[in-house]
Formats: structure tokens, sequence, C-alpha cells
């Protein structure tokens, strides 16, 4: 069976959403109307509504961090991973958490970042050496 991921969320103003998602994370803009656009992120649609974003909180431990919650993000190929985290560094984005490695030499080793949209909206992106070990214990 072959899927999409489909995930609609409210921001605030589209024209930022467009310069945010389509400029700084390099998302190809699809359908939109006055009130909402859709963007292919990473292959998996996500459809921008205007409107109140989330409450969020750092109520998530993981390792030891909390991070926001909830959150959304997406899980890379390390080296397309690194690519993005570069992008973001050079964009001068203002990491939640900071680009990092954890569970080294574990079951689940993977890279992740956390960041927020121009929204507060939280976006966490994995990177992991191989997509095969996503669900390894």
């Amino acid at each position: 069976m072959r899927s999409l991921f489909h995930f609609a969320f409210h921001v605030t103003d589209l024209d930022q959403a467009r310069r945010f998602y389509g400029d700084v994370l390099g998302c190809k803009e699809g359908r939109s109307t006055a009130t909402w656009v859709d963007f292919d992120f990473f292959s998996h649609q996500i459809s921008l509504h205007l409107g109140e974003p989330f409450k969020t909180s750092n109520t998530g431990r993981v390792g030891d961090h909390l991070v926001p919650m909830p959150h959304f993000g997406l899980i890379l190929q390390k080296e397309d991973w690194q690519a993005l985290a570069n992008r973001l560094q050079s964009s001068g984005m203002a990491f939640v958490i900071e680009p990092h490695l954890r569970f080294a030499g574990q079951a689940g080793e993977q890279w992740t970042m956390f960041f927020m949209d121009p929204f507060g909206n939280p976006i966490e992106v994995k990177g992991f050496r191989s997509l095969d070990t996503v669900y390894q214990s």
C-alpha cells in the first residue's frame, strides 16, 4: 500500500507561510485559496489554513530534553538531514533544539533538530543512516 501523510493546521498569514515553507524549507507550493495553501512537505501534503495555531508546551521528555508538544515533522536519510540542517543554519534559524546526534550507538540512533515556524508551530526533523532502522528497538 502506498500512502502520503496529510496534515492540516493553522497559520495567521499565508504570505509569511509561503516565505517560510517555500523559501526557507524549500517546499513546493500546491493548490491554494484566499484562506489556505498546500505544500509538498518532503513528499507529504501539509495544508496551512488561516486560524489560531495550536497551543504548545515543552512537556515531551526525550532523552535529556523537554520537547514542544504537540509537534510534527519528518524523518530523512542522514545526508538529506544534514543538507537541511546546513540550509537552516545558513538562513539564521533560531532552533529550539540545535541539530545534534542523540542515542549514539543505541537502537534508534538519530540526528535531530527542533525549530518553530513563524506561527509557533514546532517542527522536528530527524535523520537516520537508514530509514529501515526507524522502528528498531
